[in-house]
């Protein structure tokens, strides 16, 4: 092999991980690697933020379920990214960090930015090593890679000492381990029908990582054949077709109540791929964790998460895709078993969908039922937290795969910085981000990443002047006492026409149509500001309400 420094080394090896794309905000501790991605086919998005860039990274890992990399510097950098890992590991996103890191000399001397990152990361990373000597470098990265995507998919953070990186190695490539996966066989798929065959009330729930168009296909086909009900978790609408008959809303933050009964009444619940936390029960409330009182049939990738909170009955170390597949071959039983409960709950989703009329002149309501009926099926909507995505996840209808990014972890400033990604790695696709005022400004400075790489993302910004999620909470256990929620904010469009994008005001609903095809035409990264009115605090209270109800207790 010809002698090359690590930097070089690290890179060849991304390139033969099959990495198109990486996110960066460069720092000193990391040059070599700079140096190795010159030249080297490998586009390097340079971001504004390490959480903008970590978040870019976990979104694109969440669309290609391959791992979404980030290289971030020592310190502050690290620190920054933070975030971003953290929702990898929630929304169990394959990922590596790549991070900068003193040199090996000056270890445990509290040198100039130094960080010990097992300890920093070790809680929310799958796995965090430091990377000592430069021919162990394949080594560590090959392990890197199949650690993000084995089992459960998630986080990865290498430390990268910057007299290793820039040392110079002879050592050989390592050729990428083969991925394994648990099996999904045809007796396991018997075994869930057998449980489904012997039940009155079932209620299918998809979610967590590893799905694709065809796994969504595969379990409409399924379903659909069966009238069985099916749920997805929160943030993973887009995993079963909104419009199908089967679909029966979305176990989230501000959940259905009648979904949320559902679950608590069902006979037999099939998880396929997700985790049942506490957003999905209810705060562990809606399914006792003593007395379930159903049958549990728990397929997921990681052998030891079913049964870690509620016993499963029947435990499948498998990914959802591969049972999906193999339960789409399973024989249908008699026809029309479940109508009546299917029927029944896909009523009450479209009862939950009826628009609540909500104050002032600007309706997130109408904005959201605009999108859902007039935006392309395979368009891409990102969000972060806030009270504003309450509208988007309980009036959008998603219809196909990979078309929802939105954090688990309840990140705010998430949705832009995965706008950005999406659109990168779909340029032909429409991508809207949907953000409240507070959600956007913790993000807002990638317009000029997203400007400067020609990410033309639309980004829908629901200005209400506070803190809306918090606000609420507020009002709820100390009325009328406002401390810390309000915002001075600025204005939305001048300032993406500052960053050289597209921006408009709308004050009244009415506009809204236009507005947004302007923005598609501009051909640019564009900020449509909603001025709503400071009564408009959830889907179902106004401000001046849920005060009132506060009061009352």
């Amino acid at each position: 092999m010809a002698k090359r420094h690590g930097g070089k080394i690290l890179v060849d090896h991304l390139v033969a991980h099959g990495v198109e794309r990486v996110f960066s905000v460069p720092g000193e501790s990391f040059l070599a690697a700079l140096d190795g991605l010159h030249g080297s086919g490998i586009t390097n998005v340079v971001c504004r933020h390490e959480g903008g860039a970590a978040m870019m990274a976990e979104a694109t890992g969440k669309m290609t379920g391959k791992p979404g990399v980030a290289f971030v510097t020592r310190g502050p950098g690290a620190s920054n990214a933070a975030a971003g890992v953290h929702v990898a590991a929630q929304d169990s996103t394959p990922m590596v960090l790549f991070v900068g890191q003193i040199a090996r000399g000056h270890r445990d001397r509290e040198a100039f930015q130094e960080v010990n990152y097992r300890a920093f990361f070790g809680s929310v990373a799958k796995w965090v090593a430091e990377v000592d000597d430069t021919a162990r470098l394949p080594e560590f990265i090959n392990r890197a890679f199949h650690l993000a995507t084995s089992g459960r998919p998630g986080p990865v953070v290498l430390a990268l000492p910057e007299d290793m990186l820039s040392a110079i190695c002879d050592c050989p490539d390592l050729s990428p381990t083969a991925q394994s996966f648990s099996a999904a066989t045809p007796q396991g798929a018997d075994a869930i029908m057998a449980a489904l065959d012997a039940s009155s009330r079932p209620l299918i729930v998809a979610g967590g990582s590893g799905w694709s168009q065809q796994a969504a296909d595969d379990l409409q086909t399924f379903a659909e054949a069966r009238d069985l009900p099916v749920a997805v978790t929160f943030r993973r609408q887009d995993y079963f077709d909104n419009t199908s008959q089967s679909y029966v809303g979305d176990l989230g933050v501000g959940m259905n109540p009648k979904l949320g009964q559902r679950l608590r009444d069902t006979d037999c619940l099939v998880v396929l791929g997700s985790r049942l936390g506490d957003i999905a029960t209810g705060g562990f409330e809606l399914i006792d964790v003593v007395n379930p009182n159903k049958v549990i049939c728990h397929v997921h990738p990681d052998p030891d998460l079913p049964g870690s909170i509620y016993r499963a009955d029947l435990a499948i170390p498998a990914r959802a895709d591969d049972m999906v597949a193999q339960l789409r071959r399973t024989n249908a039983p008699e026809v029309g078993k479940w109508s009546n409960w299917t029927a029944q709950a896909r009523s009450e989703y479209e009862g939950w969908q009826e628009p609540l009329e909500t104050p002032g002149d600007v309706k997130m309501e109408a904005i959201v039922g605009w999108l859902s009926d007039n935006l392309p099926q395979d368009a891409i909507v990102t969000n972060g937290a806030g009270n504003y995505a309450a509208w988007l996840h309980r009036y959008y209808r998603f219809k196909r795969y990979g078309t929802q990014l939105a954090p688990t972890s309840g990140s705010m400033g998430y949705g832009f910085p995965a706008a950005i990604a999406a659109k990168l790695q779909n340029p032909e696709k429409t991508v809207v981000c949907m953000a409240g005022d507070g959600c956007f400004q913790m993000t807002v400075n990638e317009m000029s990443t997203a400007k400067q790489h020609g990410a033309n993302v639309i980004v829908i910004v629901a200005n209400n002047g506070r803190y809306g999620t918090i606000r609420m909470h507020q009002e709820r256990h100390y009325p009328a006492r406002v401390s810390g929620t309000d915002l001075a904010n600025p204005d939305f469009a001048a300032l993406a026409r500052a960053y050289g994008g597209h921006g408009e005001v709308v004050k009244d609903g009415a506009d809204f149509a236009d507005a947004f095809n302007r923005a598609v035409s501009a051909n640019l990264p564009a900020v449509i500001e909603l001025r709503l009115d400071t009564e408009a605090l959830s889907t179902a209270n106004t401000l001046s309400q849920i005060r009132a109800l506060g009061q009352q207790n």
